[in-house]
């Protein structure tokens, strides 16, 4: 047939090759619906009115020349003179006759398309499709209309027409100019496509990589109950999900995080009366809010395809090919299908090995936090808008504060220095958009709208975590920029201190050889907040106790598994980042006094006159009021290493004393499932060097473990006797000292002379060129920095390196 000269094409006619001809959403779909349906991919079928008919249509009707002379008076920095031009040239689409030749072709499709699903009058979504959208580079969200739950020949010419006028929208307009594509070099395609029942169901977005960090190996996806409109447009805060993509390939259940929405509305079909809306929003039963919205199952099965999608489009392009898709649960029929796919752009258009590092400089009262999207700092003026309307008030450098947004706020987002939203998550408008800008926004972030005023001076905070901060003020910070093909290659092995799970994606950019310290403490303190004595004793609890714990379980069968399954996705995201290289997480080591700062905490914690020397580390592991906790910290080491396949996760052993204690320690694990072997992906036991007695005993502690990795912090208090939390003691001396070199350079012999792992994870080669010069020349094998000190000291390695070569 002749493609190019046709008005109506169904799905299986056209391809990747057909963009000049549907435009890029339906050219993907239909590549999509002939080359992935046979793989077992679900896409809904539909037929799509092409750029030819778009072209007919403003012909016939005149509209030509409407749309030279308005946009002939167009000044895109005027929003005013901007809303006036768009308005006028939608009005006229909307107000010309339908072309009866144009009319007929597309009452047939739709009358073909009703009989292929075995009905009257099917059900549509009618999406619009640029010759100039959805391509590597050019992927706007939400430039142009959608309708839904559109059926009979009226609704279906209506809102064909109304999609073609969606082509000149305000910010399409505007974002046509900022590209460069010539307003008259672009047309407009409309995909008719029948609609997945997902209002009794749930829907929501995939990306095949991390939206934050642009980290390729894994695949998001969001989810929240109904009609996918209230995630795109950030109404919602949906579930999250990640899965871990190699491991996924190679069999595993690699779900390694999982985050419950609050999913507060739903959009859901309302049949049309008297012209009424096709889709209403109402709120979401309570009992829904507390559960994901789809199983684990579902997750996986949706990370399979998304992984088909991602290497169909990679081998096409062959080039790597990150995908934004959005996906479908039917509520009739239970089945999950593919309704779009686009190329990612925000990631795939970064080039180059340039790092950029923010940080504060100062200190600030925090207004609200949110959703941080991207890692940035910025300052600015508050403008609060609620309406379209109030967009001309808007000035250029200030901070955006709103509900949500949509595709119409584009022409101010792009001169803001920050956006803050109300509501929405990371596959939200105001996250994609911000994200394709490169502006810093907070979104989901509850109580902005009543607490920041137009006018006040903010500074929004994104540089650390998942979790972003809105300081009140201009608080002053600092921007790095490192180019890291020109840091240097060492001998010693140099890798991270991870804190959280939370940056573990954009740390892992850093040049690294895996992470020699990674802190359960603070995914339990940050993600799980609650004693682990408490959530095993939680029937028992007191009332008020129980209510706070159970609120902060929901979405889990028991608190139990809510504290399990949490660990495991902290430790597995940071497992996964830093994979295939060895991840050394160490076991709880909360001191007593911090153990009772968590929820049911005092009702387990005796009280210590000196906690940091007391019950802390191997001493509680296999201690009978604890030994029920610990084995919660191994069963989730074992979910990471045999349920997601991270076999780099090594295990390390905290403050052991003798080692008699540790062999205890070792017993207990093997009960609980954990024991070390010989090949390179069994799992290591190391323990850690921060007691003199580590080091005196050195022999005795390796015949238990398979390699020390040294404390500076601990070791270095111990043997000069002094409290590392006082001011008062701390110009005495430091880890420079030449007793703590001593133990440490003795420590390094030991393990060399039994041919075991020798590392060191303290503060002190962080802070400390002249001690991390020393440990390069004892030869130790591993050192772990802090993520902001690694590019700097990874020159100081590579220096002594090059010097104790040519001595």
């Amino acid at each position: 047939m002749d493609k190019a000269n046709s008005n109506i094409l169904w799905f299986d006619q056209v391809s990747n090759d057909d963009v000049k001809l549907v435009g890029g959403k339906n050219a993907s779909l239909g590549e999509m619906y002939r080359d992935l349906t046979p793989q077992g991919i679900r896409i809904p079928n539909g037929f799509i009115v092409t750029a030819r008919g778009y072209r007919h249509f403003v012909e016939k009707t005149g509209l030509n020349e409407i749309i030279k002379r308005e946009l002939s008076m167009l000044d895109i920095h005027n929003i005013e003179n901007l809303q006036h031009c768009g308005e006028t040239i939608r009005n006229a689409f909307r107000n010309v006759e339908f072309p009866p030749d144009l009319r007929v072709e597309v009452d047939e499709a739709y009358v073909n398309l009703s009989q292929a699903y075995g009905v009257d009058k099917v059900d549509t979504a009618v999406r619009s499709s640029a010759t100039a959208e959805d391509l590597p580079g050019a992927s706007f969200a939400g430039e142009h209309e959608t309708f839904l739950n559109v059926w009979g020949k009226e609704a279906i010419i209506k809102a064909v027409q109304g999609a073609f006028a969606s082509l000149f929208t305000d910010r399409a307009i505007s974002y046509r100019v900022d590209k460069g594509f010539a307003h008259d070099s672009v047309d407009l395609s409309v995909g008719v496509q029948k609609m997945v029942r997902s209002d009794r169901a749930a829907s929501g977005v995939i990306f095949t990589l991390d939206t934050e960090s642009g980290f390729r190996n894994l695949v998001t996806i969001t989810s929240s109950w109904g009609l996918g409109e209230m995630v795109v447009q950030g109404k919602v805060i949906p579930d999250e999900f990640l899965v871990y993509k190699p491991t996924l390939r190679a069999g595993f259940a690699s779900i390694i995080k999982k985050q419950l929405g609050e999913k507060a509305v739903k959009m859901i079909y309302q049949e049309p009366v008297n012209g009424g809306r096709p889709v209403l929003e109402l709120e979401t039963e309570e009992s829904d809010r507390t559960i994901f919205s789809i199983n684990d199952e579902e997750v996986l099965t949706l990370a399979r395809w998304a992984l088909l999608i991602e290497e169909h489009y990679s081998a096409r392009a062959n080039t790597d090919r990150p995908m934004d898709i959005e996906w479908a649960k039917d509520g009739e029929t239970g089945e999950l299908y593919i309704v779009q796919a686009r190329p990612e752009t925000v990631h795939a258009e970064k080039h180059g090995y340039t790092r950029e590092e923010y940080h504060l400089k100062g200190n600030g009262s925090v207004i609200v936090e949110g959703i941080s999207v991207g890692s940035k700092i910025a300052s600015g003026a508050a403008r609060v808008i609620l309406s379209t309307d109030k967009l001309s008030e808007f000035k250029e450098g200030e901070i955006l504060v709103t509900e949500i947004t949509d595709p119409d706020w584009e022409p101010i987002m792009k001169i803001a220095s920050g956006i803050i939203t109300e509501k929405g998550g990371r596959t939200s408008h105001a996250a994609i958009v911000s994200r394709e800008l490169g502006i810093p926004a907070l979104v989901g972030a509850p109580g902005a709208l009543a607490k920041i005023q137009t006018g006040r001076m903010i500074t929004i905070d994104n540089s650390s975590a998942d979790v972003g901060k809105v300081y009140d003020g201009e608080i002053p910070f600092e921007k790095k920029t490192y180019d890291l093909a020109e840091v240097p290659q060492t001998k010693t092995n140099i890798t991270l201190n991870i804190g959280t799970p939370d940056g573990a994606f954009i740390e892992a950019g850093l040049p690294h050889h895996g992470v020699g310290l990674a802190r359960e403490e603070f995914i339990i303190a940050s993600h799980i907040k609650a004693h682990p004595l408490a959530v095993l004793n939680f029937d028992s609890l007191p009332e008020e106790l129980k209510a706070k714990i159970g609120k902060l379980t929901s979405g889990y069968p028991s608190p139990r598994d809510f504290y399990l399954r949490k660990l495991a996705e902290g430790v597995g995201q940071i497992a996964a980042a830093f994979a295939p290289h060895q991840v050394i997480v160490r076991f709880s080591d909360f001191k007593t006094n911090e153990y009772k700062t968590l929820l049911g905490g005092e009702l387990y914690e005796p009280e210590e006159e000196n906690p940091m020397l007391g019950w802390r580390g191997a001493s509680r592991y296999a201690h009978p009021n604890f030994i029920a906790a610990f084995e919660l910290e191994c069963r989730a080491v074992s979910v990471v290493r045999d349920e997601f396949g991270l076999k780099n996760l090594k295990v390390m052993i905290p403050f052991c004393r003798t080692p008699d204690e540790g062999r205890k320690v070792i017993e207990v694990m093997r009960q609980f499932g954990l024991a070390s072997g010989p090949n390179p992906e069994d799992l290591k036991i190391y323990v850690m060097c921060e007691i003199p007695a580590n080091v005196l005993r050195a022999e005795e502690f390796l015949d238990v473990f398979d390699g020390f990795s040294i404390g500076s912090n601990d070791l270095t208090q111990l043997v000069l006797g002094k409290d590392r939390d006082s001011a008062i003691v701390a110009g005495i001396s430091n880890e420079n000292d030449e007793a703590v070199k001593k133990l440490v350079r003795e420590a390094i012999r030991a393990c060399h002379a039994r041919g075991k792992y020798i590392g060191i994870c303290g503060q002190a080669p962080s802070d400390y060129p002249d001690f991390l010069r020393f440990l390069v020349r004892e030869g130790i094998d591993s050192i772990s920095l802090n993520p902001d000190s690694l590019v700097p000291m990874l020159f100081e390695v590579a220096k002594e390196e090059a010097a104790l070569k040519n001595d």
